[in-house]
Parts: structure tokens; sequence; C-alpha cells
């Protein structure tokens, strides 16, 4: 249930609406039918397991718990606000413990988004209340008496799982100091430590592989680094090695390289070769030129691949187009790597396999796109424009540029009176 100032005592006999959208509407509608008490309903606790998604709900707990005691923190010089606090102590009770205050802390506990905090608020409301007024003198710690002891969400801290066991370790110093216990504080996990690098063990008490003991008392292990091949090793040195790593030998308490590829612990396909490096070993390509080799390059081959040949001790390309090759008609061959290929000869285009000629187009003119008709008419506005001109010549008295232009125009005239002339209005005249 939701806390609310009921300190009036008209508000003390007002039943009180629960959070949340389900149980709302169930008390609204037990007060609409009239029903002598509302119904409440008992929603289950969460769930043991959480999702991949989901915080664990000791998280989620002791986020709350935080988030509560940060709210006190907020309000610790904080009062009534009704300006006369000595009276309001006096008829009200203090502030500090009053209802009033913690209804002003639950407000901030949960963001709005916090969903997960939402529903542990709903679940622990009251429990939250009793804690408040009647248990916070003989249990000052909230996170213990709500989340461990009544709630039984979370463990003290070393201890995991639903009986709160001891991590690897004991609860003082899980994991040595050196691990985190998986589950640690929570009724979950499965207790395993996860050993920080340099550490192992079940309790992360000894040194892991690759390291050595450097240092070690009663309650501390430092562990340093063996030489690189090292597996095991009594010190940093390179002769201090007691075991190797996967790829190298001990020899005289060094660890030395093993050489898979000439000792045939390698296992390459047919087409490729082995290159030995520091504990282990690559596999990479022969040449294209290589049917299986012995190394990089066409001078390592065991044999050459179709389309090259054996010059010397190197596998080189067959120059296919040294004889005739290509059979089609205005072909020519051209070379590849290890092959060759036809295509057609200069100014020729393959069509449905065979070879053409090209036809190159002819140069188009100016006016190749124009019809007869419209040529026409470009002439006619041509012969106007320059009777225009001679017109406005001769209009200036120039005896010269006067003639030509009546003859200008009496060639015009000719040529509208030719049969050619008549041939272009008719077709006008039709609408072409």
């Amino acid at each position: 249930m939701s806390c609310v100032y009921r300190s009036p005592a008209w508000e003390k006999m007002a039943p009180r609406a629960p959070r949340g959208l389900a149980p709302a509407l169930l008390w609204g509608l037990s007060l609409f039918l009239g029903l002598p008490g509302p119904v409440w309903v008992q929603l289950s606790p969460p769930p043991k397991s959480s999702s991949p998604t989901e915080p664990h709900p000791c998280h989620t707990c002791r986020g709350l718990v935080d988030s509560f005691n940060k709210g006190l923190e907020r309000t610790i010089r904080d009062n009534f606000g009704g300006g006369n606090t000595a009276w309001e102590e006096e008829k009200l009770s203090k502030y500090k413990d009053s209802e009033t205050r913690l209804v002003e802390v639950l407000e901030g506990v949960c963001s709005k988004s916090d969903f997960e905090c939402h529903r542990l608020l709903e679940l622990s409301e009251e429990l939250v209340e009793s804690w408040w007024f009647h248990k916070q003198q003989e249990a000052p710690d909230l996170f213990q008496w709500l989340c461990s002891d009544s709630l039984k969400l979370c463990c003290p801290s070393g201890t995991f799982g639903p009986s709160c066991l001891p991590c690897p370790g004991g609860a003082e110093r899980p994991c040595g100091g050196y691990g985190q216990c998986e589950g640690e504080g929570t009724r979950g996990g499965s207790g395993h430590c996860d050993c920080q690098a340099g550490y192992g063990g079940e309790a992360c008490g000894q040194c892991g592989l690759g390291y050595f003991e450097a240092q070690r008392n009663a309650s501390h292990l430092v562990c340093s680094a063996c030489f690189g091949p090292c597996a095991r090793c009594s010190g940093p040195e390179e002769s201090n090695c007691l075991q190797c790593k996967k790829g190298w030998v001990l020899h005289h308490l060094k660890c030395v390289d093993i050489d898979e590829c000439g000792t045939e612990r390698a296992s390459c396909g047919a087409d490729q070769f082995c290159v030995n490096t520091e504990g282990s070993y690559e596999c990479r390509d022969c040449a294209k030129a290589c049917l299986g080799c012995m190394g990089a390059g066409p001078g390592r081959c065991k044999k050459c691949s179709p389309g090259y040949q054996q010059v010397g001790s190197k596998c080189l390309d067959v120059d296919e187009c040294e004889k005739a090759a290509c059979p089609g008609e205005n072909e020519q061959c051209e070379n590849t790597e290890g092959s060759y290929r036809c295509v057609c000869a200069e100014g020729y285009k393959q069509i449905e396999g065979i070879c053409v000629k090209e036809q190159i187009p002819e140069s188009a003119g100016f006016f190749s796109e124009m019809t007869e008709d419209e040529l026409v008419v470009l002439q006619q506005m041509f012969f106007g424009v320059v009777i225009c001109a001679l017109a406005t010549l001769a209009a200036k008295g120039d005896l010269v540029f006067t003639a030509i232009f009546i003859g200008a125009v009496a060639a015009m005239t000719g040529y509208w009176l030719s049969e050619r002339s008549d041939r272009v209005l008719e077709g006008f005249i039709k609408g072409r």
C-alpha cells in the first residue's frame, strides 16, 4: 500500500488506494459495488532467477535502500513547513520521525523509468512503514533488515546462494581477495571464483598458468609472470622453466620452439606449404603456377600447373598465342596467366559468337535531320533577312544597293512563282 499523510482524524479512517493499475482498478470496483471492504490482490514475490537483461532482485533492493538513505540525508534539516515548528512538533510529533518525512522520501526513491524499483517498492512498502515506525531502534541497518532478513533477496557480504553459504576462501576474504565470487551477496549464483589474471585454483589461492609465486605469507600471495613460453616456472628467467606451453619443448630448463613443419606435426592442404612460427605454424597457399609446393614462389613447385612449364627450376607461364590458338575468323589471341583467350580483332565486335566488322556511322551534317520542307522555309527566311538588309541600305539613296535590292526582289518573286514554291505552299495549306 502507498503511504499517505494521515495526521487528521478523518484521514486515519479513510481506506487507502493501493499503487499499481490492476490493484487500483479492483479497489475502485469494490467501492462501486458497495462491498464491505476493498478487494486486495496479493502480488507474487519476485522470481528467484532473473533474465539476463534484468538486475538481480538483491541489486534492485540495494539500490532502493541506497536511494532511501540519500532521501533521508536530503531531508535531515527539513520541517513541516507550516511556519511554527515548535507547535507542529508538539502537536504532530517531530518531523524527523514523522510520516510526512517518510512520504517525501519514498516519492523520490525510484526513477520514473525504473520498473523493477517500483515493483519492489510496491511489494515492500508496508515493511518499510513497519521499519520506519517500529524497527529503527533495534534494526538500524535498513538493508540488512529489509533485503536480507525480511525479503530474503540478499546475503551478507562473502556469502551466496539460497542458504547464504560462504564463498570459497571464506566470507572474510572470498576468493582469497584475488577474484570475484559468483553471486556474492545475493541468493543466487554458483559461488565459483573468477580469479584475476595470474591467479588460479578453487579459491584463487595459487598462481595460474604462466605465473610463479614471487611472494607468499599467511594472508597474501603475489604472482609474477614467467618467461614467455614457460607454462610453469620457478622464476622470471628463461632458464627457470619447469613446464612449457603448447608448441614448445623443455630442454635444460629452457623452452625451445618445436618446428612443426620439420617434424611432420603440421597438417596443411595439398596446395599449401607450412611456415613455422613461435609455438605454432601457419599454412599458406602455393603459387598459382604450382601443383603442390615446398615453399613460396614458382621456384618451389613440386609440379607445374596446366598452362605452365618447367624452365630451369621455375614454373613459368606458357604463351599459347605463339601457336594458332584462335580458329575463328577475325579473332586474335590474348595470352593470360596460365591460359589465353580469343578476342575480336580491332575494328570488329562479337555478335552471337561471331566477330563482325563494326559499322562506323557517317558524320551527320548540320541540316541532316531536317525535312525538305523545313529547309525550304529556312531558305525563305534567309532571303527575307537579306532583302530587308538591302532595303535598309537602298533607303539611304545608294544606287548600287538599290539595284541589288531590286534584283533580289525579282529573284524571290521568280522563286515563289516556280513549281517548287507552289508545291511547298500547297503542303503548308494542307497542314503538312
